[in-house]
């Protein structure tokens, strides 16, 4: 059991999400029209689904936004048809990062994209490019608040997880992504509803950089997540204080 979070310096989150809220709900809501689309409305067996109705609870979304990405993905209102994308690159210090989006233009998002990566000394590479430097896994997180480290730890084990480290505001949780679904549950049993679980790439290794390159990158990361056709922003850099 690490002292640390694996993801404090891996996956980049805003702090202003507050003032953001119109923006988080509509990339939810998009996850929640693909999910339906594929797999139903039955968040029992819609997995993908289910992980974006937990996301909607933990950002407070009202409902009336739940149901309307819902009617969207069953074609009760006129809407546009989402395709997931995925790009790969280099940022600042040789960090490789991974975005991944929903878009009803390609060709936009990728514009979008690769401008990004540009203006903050960064490359777009082609797909896979970068993506063997990271796993597939599934990821859960939960307060600190909620229980002991110990206590998280021995549930999320028995849960079937392979790993919790614990950061300053939250447990991270880590198992295979095929588990996710099993493991989600049960600690949901045990404690409620988790403030993410999904899907994520994590980085078999890090890149140590320094507190000015740092900032040339959340800068990138930052724009990349403002755009409305992008989920999320992983990146595989470990910041160096020294």
């Amino acid at each position: 059991m690490s002292g640390h979070s694996q993801f404090k310096n891996i996956m980049y989150r805003k702090g202003a999400q507050d003032a953001r809220k119109a923006k988080v709900f509509s990339k939810i809501s998009r996850e929640i029209t693909v999910a339906v689309k594929e797999g139903g409305t039955d968040p029992e067996s819609n997995t993908r689904l289910r992980s974006a109705l937990i996301s909607a609870r933990s950002e407070n979304m009202p409902k009336d936004n739940v149901d309307r990405a819902v009617k969207k993905a069953m074609g009760g209102e006129a809407g546009v048809d989402y395709t997931s994308v995925r790009y790969e690159g280099y940022g600042p210090g040789g960090v490789a990062i991974i975005v991944e989006g929903l878009t009803d233009n390609k060709n936009r998002t990728a514009s979008d994209v690769r401008s990004s990566f540009s203006k903050f000394g960064g490359s777009l590479g082609e797909t896979n490019s970068v993506s063997f430097q990271f796993d597939r896994v599934g990821y859960i997180s939960y307060p600190v608040k909620i229980t002991s480290e110990d206590g998280m730890f021995e549930a999320a084990i028995d849960a079937g997880a392979d790993d919790m480290t614990a950061g300053d505001e939250v447990f991270e949780i880590i198992c295979k992504m095929d588990k996710l679904s099993e493991v989600r549950d049960k600690l949901i049993k045990k404690f409620g509803d988790p403030q993410e679980a999904k899907v994520t790439w994590m980085p078999k290794n890090t890149v140590p950089i320094n507190k000015d390159t740092a900032q040339s990158l959340f800068k990138l990361i930052e724009q990349l997540e403002d755009s409305d056709d992008v989920q999320s922003v992983t990146a595989n850099c470990d910041i160096v204080t020294a």
